[in-house]
């Protein structure tokens, strides 16, 4: 029985970098995810009898929003939904699922990287027909939309069974609950070589990964443990829980310590990983060396014709704005394309579909390719694993050796979280300010070149996106970028990108932070972050 709700706009729903991410507090407002949801419906066409995906991270409220988005569906006119098991689905192997069955679209429900629980994170994001985040033409119609809503349609049925494989109907459309894991551990098996990989671990070869008490605990359980031979154990917190195990899933030096300390101990395993949220981040350690995202993009861009679904080579390599440029070296190199986009997955869909790159990443721990379009966490660290087995060399010495070929870039990333929402805008309105001001100025022996706030034309679709960054770029080739993050739920999280390359391999052994000490002083001086931020020091630094 088809059920229309009268109902009133909510004036904050406005998708982010990658959908809608707010408290469980306020999802659960009266009528809150059903507007978001028939706001998305209402801004789509051509969906009638068409299939939709739906699946999310397992965080706190998950569940629940499944089935509305579920029983919305069916009122809506999809014909069927896809529906991950348990409403587990993370998000590249929902990317994956949307590809494979040519589903119109789907929902996506996660905070990503961000803490889960009863007062934590919950999110939203509509995922389009090529399995990539929506285009901002769609988001800002979704927006449009949630501002004037006044009613939605729902089926006023009994919840549907999540935890049984199998099919179900209801007002015409078809369920189908199917295995999260099968299609895309499919996959990564078409993509790498796993008989290598299983032959390095029974030789000896240990690996670690840690899931964090999300989403990528049961793709990397089924692949690492079950189908490459890694003793029982190698896959550390692999169980989702709704709220992470009380901890923070994102992974970077901070929320991953305990690996990190386990990577440096004497008798590390060989190479150790974890994933996000979602799964589409990744750490990546080494024994003895951590490996920042920027490296690894490029790294991995260097090495891809190891593993069997790259062999062809590249068509190019996308990376975003705040990225460092090591990739841009290894694009130069191998006389391919390079492409600076501004922060944000759905930004590379245009180029993967175009087949302008191949090979795609963020400085924030998101690395993917072709395969989806979503980053991939797991991808990564089965790309790195491909790549140890086939060149039989540490990572250590792979780090050290691509330095020695294409020079280092010394790259760190300040994260200021909740900062107060009017001193953030203050202070990037203050750098905006002074881009005009600041070409030709000195601080030190540090000459600034050029000072703009970065825009992108897209060269598929020729769509302008302003006001993505703020860069300063000094002789030599430093930099230093400042933005505000969009994937945050509560206040600002102010990101400062600091970078130096570094030709000369005597001097790669310098402590990251030393390396840009005076870079990381005259971000301070031009931002005066803490006299308009009230903070002495990053939240994270990575």
């Amino acid at each position: 029985m088809i059920r229309t709700v009268t109902t009133t706009p909510y004036g904050d729903q406005k998708p982010g970098t990658s959908g809608l991410r707010k408290k469980v507090p306020v999802f659960q407002q009266k009528n809150y995810a059903e507007n978001f949801i028939q706001s998305i419906f209402d801004s789509l066409e051509g969906f009638q009898g068409e299939t939709l995906v739906i699946g999310g991270d397992g965080r706190f409220y998950n569940r629940e929003v499944i089935q509305i988005a579920i029983k919305m569906a069916a009122t809506n006119g999809f014909g069927r939904v896809l529906v991950g098991r348990g409403g587990i689905l993370s998000t590249p192997a929902a990317s994956n699922v949307i590809r494979k069955y040519k589903a119109f679209g789907g929902i996506v429900l996660s905070a990503s990287h961000n803490p889960g629980g009863p007062t934590e994170d919950f999110g939203i994001k509509y995922n389009i027909g090529n399995g990539g985040p929506a285009p901002e033409k769609i988001t800002d119609a979704i927006f449009a939309r949630s501002k004037v809503i006044d009613s939605y349609k729902i089926s006023d049925v009994a919840d549907i069974n999540l935890d049984a494989e199998g099919t179900q109907d209801i007002d015409g459309m078809t369920i189908t609950v199917i295995d999260p894991v099968a299609d895309y551990a499919e996959l990564m098996e078409s993509l790498f070589d796993f008989g290598a990989i299983r032959k390095m671990i029974e030789g000896g070869f240990r690996v670690v990964f840690d899931a964090m008490s999300a989403v990528t605990g049961p793709y990397a359980k089924e692949i690492i443990e079950k189908r490459l031979g890694a003793p029982k154990g190698s896959v550390m917190n692999f169980v989702p829980l709704p709220d992470f195990g009380s901890h923070h899933p994102d992974p970077n030096l901070v929320h991953a310590r305990a690996l990190y300390e386990t990577m440096m101990a004497p008798d590390a395993p060989d190479f150790g990983a974890a994933s996000d949220g979602d799964g589409d981040r990744n750490l990546v350690i080494g024994r003895g060396i951590f490996i920042t995202p920027s490296d690894s993009l490029a790294m991995l861009a260097a090495n891809a014709h190891l593993a069997p679904g790259y062999a062809k080579g590249l068509a190019g390599i996308a990376r975003s704005m705040p990225t460092s440029g090591a990739a841009d070296r290894v694009a130069e190199k191998l006389g391919i394309g390079i492409y600076e986009t501004p922060t944000g997955w759905k930004f590379f869909g245009n180029l993967l579909d175009e087949g302008m790159a191949t090979i795609c990443g963020e400085e924030s721990a998101g690395t993917g390719s072709n395969h989806v379009r979503e980053k991939d966490g797991l991808w990564a660290v089965l790309l790195w694993l491909n790549i140890l087995a086939v060149r039989k060399e540490s990572a250590l010495d792979i780090v050290k050796n691509h330095w020695a070929t294409y020079g280092r870039n010394y790259y760190s990333r300040h994260d200021y979280e909740e900062v107060d929402s009017d001193a953030a805008n203050g202070l990037i309105a203050n750098l905006r300010d002074q881009l005009a001001t600041l070409p030709g100025k000195s601080f030190g022996a540090l000459k600034v070149a050029t000072a703009d706030d970065f825009a992108y034309n897209d060269p598929v679709d020729h769509s302008v996106s302003k006001n993505q960054g703020i860069r300063i770029l000094f002789e030599g080739g430093s930099r230093v970028v400042f933005r505000l993050s969009g994937t945050g739920t509560s206040g600002a999280t102010l990101r400062v990108y600091i970078e130096r390359f570094e030709p000369d391999a005597s001097r790669h052994d310098i402590e990251t932070q030393t390396a840009l000490a005076d870079l990381i002083a005259v971000a301070e001086e031009i931002a005066s972050i803490k006299t308009r931020t009230g903070r002495t020091e990053p939240s994270v630094i990575t």
